[in-house]
C-alpha cells in the first residue's frame, strides 16, 4: 500500500514540475518575436502560443491551461506596452490550452492520437484568435474611442498576425510533442 502512495505522491509532483516548466518555457518562448509596425496597438509574430499548445498537448486541459495562462500572464506583466493586458491573456491562454489539451485527451489515449492533437490544436487556436480579436476591437471601441471603421482595421491587422501566430503555433508544437512524448516513454517517464 505505502509503494501505491509514494508513486501516486510521485506523478503528481512530477506534473506540478512539468506545470511550472511548461509555464516558464511559454513565458520565455514569449520574447523570441518579431515586431509587426502597426499605428494603432503593439503586434508581433511569437513563439509563445507554441508552447501554450505544448503545454495543453502535454498535460491535459487543466494543468496545459494553467502553464499556458500563467506563463503568458507574467510575461506581460514584466512588459510595461502588455501590462494591461496582462488579465485578459492569463485566461485567453487558459482557455487557448485548456481546450487544446481537453480535445487532445478526449479520446482516451492520453494525447496519443494525431487527429485529435492536430483538432485540439486548430481548436485552441482559434479560440484564442476570436478572444483576441474581439478584445482589440471591444477596448478600441469603448476604451480608447475609436471610430468603429478604424477599430475594425485595427481588429483586422491584428487578425493577420494573430492567424500567422496560430497556424505557427499548430505546426511547430504538434510534431513537437510527438518527439517529446517519444523520448518520455523511451525514458520510462510517464506524465
Amino acid at each position: 500500500m505505502d509503494q501505491k502512495r509514494f508513486a501516486l505522491s510521485r506523478v503528481s509532483a512530477l506534473k506540478l514540475a512539468m506545470t511550472a516548466l511548461m509555464a516558464a518555457m511559454v513565458f520565455l518562448f514569449s520574447y523570441i518575436s518579431i515586431p509587426i509596425p502597426n499605428p494603432l496597438l503593439v503586434t508581433r509574430v511569437h513563439l509563445g502560443n507554441v508552447m501554450c499548445l505544448l503545454s495543453g498537448l502535454m498535460l491535459g486541459g487543466p494543468l496545459g491551461g494553467a502553464a499556458a495562462g500563467v506563463g503568458s500572464f507574467l510575461f506581460d506583466l514584466f512588459d510595461p506596452v502588455y501590462i494591461t493586458s496582462a488579465p485578459f491573456t492569463l485566461v485567453f491562454k487558459f482557455l487557448m490550452a485548456f481546450i487544446c489539451g481537453i480535445v487532445a485527451y478526449s479520446c482516451g489515449r492520453k494525447g496519443r492520437h494525431i487527429g485529435f492533437n492536430i483538432l485540439g490544436g486548430i481548436l485552441g487556436s482559434a479560440a484564442y484568435v476570436v478572444l483576441h480579436i474581439s478584445k482589440v476591437f471591444l477596448v478600441a471601441v469603448w476604451f480608447n474611442k475609436v471610430a468603429v471603421p478604424t477599430a475594425l482595421l485595427s481588429a483586422g491587422s491584428s487578425a493577420l498576425v494573430s492567424l500567422v501566430n496560430a497556424v505557427l503555433a499548430v505546426a511547430i508544437a504538434i510534431p513537437l510533442c510527438f518527439a517529446l512524448k517519444k523520448a518520455l516513454q523511451k525514458a520510462r517517464i510517464e506524465l
